[in-house]
């Protein structure tokens, strides 16, 4: 019987502690940072230092990063990072996601507090330093997502390459110069991509008249919505379908179909939007979606 009753304690133990991560997220986003302290601490002295633990107390850092709270943000992150490493010591990287999300998150938040404080150049070293160091790990796209974010603007635009083309060809590797050019980076699977594309539908249609070129970059996945393990030419041909139901306001859109450029591109988030001006630079990178108002008065400023 009492070996009974402390299966069912145990039992509810972890089961009280599983949301941890859901837990100081609802915490932070009620602005809350003493009951997320208070969540993080109660799980600490109960389950001790784990990958959850870890990926919980990341958000730390990014809630404090979003409310301009720099000193405490850098705090957060960097303690994030040591608690990560810690646990580097017994164990790889990727033995599950929490760890990586966690480490992941405190490098971005490191960097992007450097950035804001006009620290740009330490920022890019940051970032170099932790992708020679993780670049064969699943935190590579996020740690070149937030390099892209600092280095690239100004900077003349990668070429695109391309395995398989859907819709107009390009001559690639493309030198994008010349006219105002938009990459808007997709996937068959995103439904933000699909939400953004009437948005950039109108807007190339607004300023076709200044030369705006849109093209859409897409890769290979490797499963389809039907099929778990697709050929190559199946996926081809799903994505084909996607465009056709989808994207329809952009048929005659460019879309170069490689890994390449999204890794060259470190187009980790769908939609990935980068707009270049004449001369080839870019004049924004941004990771996600964007609403017409915000994507429109960056067309403006290349589009002159």
């Amino acid at each position: 019987m009492r070996l009974r009753i402390l299966l069912v304690s145990v039992t509810l133990t972890l089961s009280a502690w599983a949301g941890i991560v859901d837990d100081v997220r609802i915490a932070l986003m009620q602005n809350s940072f003493s009951g997320a302290e208070s969540a993080l601490n109660a799980y600490r002295n109960q389950q001790g230092v784990t990958a959850e633990y870890i990926e919980a107390y990341s958000w730390m850092g990014r809630a404090a990063l979003d409310q301009g709270q720099y000193d405490q943000a850098a705090v957060y992150a960097k303690q994030t990072q040591t608690l990560a490493q810690e646990l580097l010591k017994k164990r790889p990287l990727d033995a599950e996601p929490h760890l990586p999300i966690a480490l992941g998150a405190a490098l971005e938040v490191q960097s992007q507090v450097l950035a804001a404080r006009g620290q740009r150049t330490q920022a890019v070293a940051l970032l170099r330093s932790a992708l020679l160091t993780y670049g064969n790990t699943s935190i590579h796209d996020r740690l070149q997502k937030n390099l892209n974010l600092l280095s690239f603007q100004g900077k003349v635009a990668p070429a695109l390459k391309a395995d398989q083309f859907l819709g107009a060809k390009l001559p690639l590797p493309a030198q994008l110069k010349g006219s105002p050019v938009l990459l808007f980076f997709w996937a068959h699977w995103c439904g933000d991509c699909k939400a953004e594309a009437p948005i950039i539908t109108q807007l190339r249609s607004e300023f076709a008249g200044k030369g705006l070129q849109v093209i859409g970059p897409t890769r290979l996945y490797g499963y389809t919505a039907q099929v778990e393990h697709a050929s190559a030419s199946d996926e081809l041909q799903y994505i084909d379908a996607v465009r056709h139901r989808f994207y329809s306001g952009l048929l005659d859109m460019p879309v170069p179909i490689s890994k390449y450029n999204f890794d060259t591109y470190g187009a980790s988030t769908t939609p990935t939007l980068v707009l270049l001006d004449r001369e080839g630079k870019v004049a924004m990178y941004h990771p996600g979606a964007l609403r017409y108002n915000e994507l429109r008065a960056e067309i403006e400023k290349v589009a002159r």
